[in-house]
């Protein structure tokens, strides 16, 4: 599924502090943690607890989120379907890697183990 220009511009617009509310919401609902979510995120991202805090404080862009991301190097391994998309086929880089955060806390709500959402094993 090819998404359109406008739907990626509208990621790329999108707050990080806008959407981070309902990814606590949506792993504590499931008996996840806050503190698991931001591994996930650091995990992703390389962001600390502290900077997930300056970013969500600065209501930074998803663009500028990932921007200053040092992303994982294993981050090509997230697959699957996420809101109607294939993750691994999705062809502009920051939508793909928006919706593999996406996938990541999804696992997580789903009670995924960590080392298999941290693609350890």
């Amino acid at each position: 599924m090819k998404s359109t220009a406008a739907h990626d511009e509208k990621i790329a617009k999108m707050s990080f502090a806008s959407v981070y509310p309902h990814y606590i919401t949506k792993v504590e609902k499931k008996g996840r943690t806050k503190a698991e979510l931001h591994e996930v995120i650091e995990w992703l991202t390389g962001f600390n607890e502290a900077k997930i805090q300056e970013l969500i404080e600065q209501k930074v862009s998803f663009e500028t989120f990932f921007q200053q991301a040092t992303m994982n190097p294993n981050a090509h391994l997230i697959t699957g379907l996420i809101c109607g998309y294939r993750v691994e086929e999705i062809e502009n880089p920051l939508t793909q890697q928006v919706r593999y955060l996406d996938k990541l806390v999804d696992e997580l709500a789903k009670g995924k183990k960590m080392e298999k959402i941290l693609r350890e094993s």
